[in-house]
């Protein structure tokens, strides 16, 4: 039978349990588990089951899967400032035939949209090609192309989607003083305090915050838990921002530019400071783009 299969998890649950202790993170987290049960079944699925601090659910259609993956980020993100924390889920759904047994559910569907929750970084939902093209023409206008991936026991690298859920606000802007990259990039080397990291095919993303799950963990009051990431996307990679303050990104050459709440790709050479101009931050971001070969 043909259903969709979502998987949403709670991310930086680890860290939860480090800032609010055990007792306040797993009530926390329990809170959050029944608000995505109740987004379930509001929109016609089925919690199959809850694996630690993630659900397991089933639908009908895809675009069901849809609605209930945007309520849940929603309505998650809603109960963080009542509580003091920054909440966040993350969220992959895909549609294709499942094999049902016991009220579970197995086969390769089921496989491909845990690893796309896997993929997916923090207040993100993501799908496949193949079913953001199933999803109704009111869903399609939320969808934006990221990168593909190579997938286990899949021949061929599997495209990811992002299905946008956020209300676009004034913040949420291009920035028109930065040229837009004019060359694909292979490589982007990444210097942080004494640690040194290469993306490319590879490695395709990098979380920055002052979250201890980070890849690139910020020390500064100033930063937000989850204040960015570094996405490749084809041959380019994009800085994308989630903070409060924002990230001040200076490109060689060239006057510092605010980035908040925008994405803004990162060409040539330049630094990066988070929540803070680079002059005053005791710890910046230095990346430089290596330029593909011939």
């Amino acid at each position: 039978m043909e259903r969709s299969v979502l998987f949403a998890d709670v991310a930086g649950s680890t860290a939860l349990y480090e800032v609010l202790g055990d007792e306040r993170a797993f009530a926390l987290v329990e809170r959050c588990l029944a608000l995505m049960g109740e987004c379930t079944a509001a929109a016609g699925g089925r919690v199959v089951k809850t694996i630690g601090d993630a659900v397991m659910a089933v639908f009908e259609t895809p675009d069901a899967a849809a609605d209930a993956a945007v309520a849940m980020q929603r309505r998650v993100e809603a109960l963080g400032p009542e509580l003091g924390v920054r909440l966040h889920l993350r969220i992959g759904f895909h549609a294709g035939p499942v094999v049902e047994r016991g009220g579970d559910l197995f086969g390769d569907s089921v496989n491909l949209a845990s690893r796309l929750c896997d993929l997916a970084s923090k207040g993100q939902v993501v799908v496949d090609a193949d079913t953001a093209q199933a999803l109704s023409a009111a869903r399609a206008v939320q969808l934006h192309p990221l990168y593909r991936v190579p997938v286990k026991g899949k021949q061929e690298e599997i495209a990811l989607v992002e299905l946008g859920w956020q209300a676009p606000t004034p913040e949420q802007t291009v920035i028109a003083s930065v040229p837009p990259p004019s060359t694909a990039h292979a490589r982007l080397v990444l210097a942080f305090d004494e640690l040194a990291l290469e993306m490319g095919p590879e490695r395709r993303k990098v979380t920055i915050g002052r979250d201890h799950e980070a890849d690139l963990t910020v020390r500064d009051r100033s930063a937000s838990r989850a204040h960015a990431m570094i996405e490749r996307r084809r041959d380019r990679f994009v800085l994308v921002d989630h903070s409060s303050n924002g990230s001040f990104v200076t490109f060689e050459g060239r006057p510092e530019v605010v980035v908040h709440h925008e994405e803004l790709p990162l060409v040539g050479r330049g630094w990066v400071a988070f929540g803070q101009p680079l002059a005053e931050a005791g710890q910046r971001l230095e990346f430089r783009c290596v330029d593909t070969p011939g």
